[in-house]
């Protein structure tokens, strides 16, 4: 059972790893550049879930619902004062401003939400799942979130497949200048899918915050993690982040229950590196290939 327990556990955690990892494809895909504030987004969708929730004791949905909504604005402010003004002129200075935008995310919320860590009641996070007379020790959430990890990326692959949008974010990624030249409002897009990256990253948030206590540094290493996650599943191919997560996840459930959390960080790590040493476009990506 313990390793049942680990498993399941795994997949809540991998699989909100991957909807990070899927803020970060989103981005590179259209625009070629990431939100690495992508932590301080998570933490946001949480804190702003706590807020509106337990603080102004609004329904658990409508408050949910509502820090999505945050999220998604967060997104788009993301992308047009730390990505645009750099990108733009063909300068990676984005790398460095949406850190530190992040970094002042991070410490707004500080001020105004304090360092102590805080709790936030679900009623799918009370009592573990028995099975017969066994408790698993695994909540309801626990399973809820690789459902929603899943549903988002083969509705991100339908969109992008099959609505208009969804093409024209294609055709930005193909040929740029072409876009331009049918009509397609490039910078419409690209904050288009910076609000989707941040959206991503604020579900996880709000899934994640009932199973983790709320505070303003808590997206510091998910969002390192959801990186690894991205470049070992290939950051271009969507499925590929989205299976690299539930793997990371998984491994990291293994590794705390069998040796215990002190070894978590160094093997899990450990084998991101190796595998990235023997497959540098990640386990499900692609070299890309440019005509000279």
């Amino acid at each position: 059972m313990l390793h049942l327990s680990a498993l399941i556990s795994g997949l809540g955690l991998g699989s909100m790893y991957g909807l990070m990892a899927l803020g970060f494809h989103v981005t590179h895909a259209v625009s070629g550049t990431v939100n690495f504030a992508q932590g301080s987004s998570m933490m946001l969708g949480a804190v702003l879930c706590y807020a509106l929730a337990q603080g102004a004791g609004w329904p658990l949905p409508l408050a949910a619902l509502l820090a999505l909504a945050g999220c998604a604005a967060y997104g788009l402010l993301v992308e047009r004062l730390a990505v645009r003004p750099f990108a733009s002129r063909g300068s990676n200075a984005w790398l460095m401003s949406t850190v530190a935008l992040g970094i002042v995310l991070d410490n707004l919320v500080m001020f105004a939400f304090g360092k102590e860590p805080r709790s936030l009641p679900s009623p799918l996070a009370t009592t573990p799942i028995e099975l017969g007379a066994v408790g698993l020790g695994v909540y309801p959430l626990q399973l809820l979130i690789p459902l929603v990890g899943l549903a988002l990326a083969g509705a991100l692959h339908g969109v992008a497949r099959h609505t208009r949008w969804g093409v024209a974010m294609l055709a930005v990624v193909q040929n740029p200048a072409a876009a331009r030249l049918m009509g397609i409002p490039i910078q419409r897009v690209i904050a288009v899918a910076f609000a989707l990256s941040t959206l991503f990253a604020g579900v996880a948030g709000v899934l994640i915050a009932p199973l983790f206590n709320v505070h303003a540094d808590m997206g510091t290493l998910f969002g390192l993690k959801a990186f690894a996650v991205a470049m070992l599943g290939g950051i271009a191919s969507a499925w590929g982040v989205m299976a690299a997560g539930l793997l990371f996840g998984i491994s990291e459930a293994l590794i705390t229950s069998t040796l215990g959390s002190s070894y978590t960080q160094i093997i899990s790590f450990s084998l991101v590196i190796l595998v990235l040493a023997c497959k540098p476009n990640g386990l499900f990506g692609r070299m890309e290939v440019k005509k000279v």
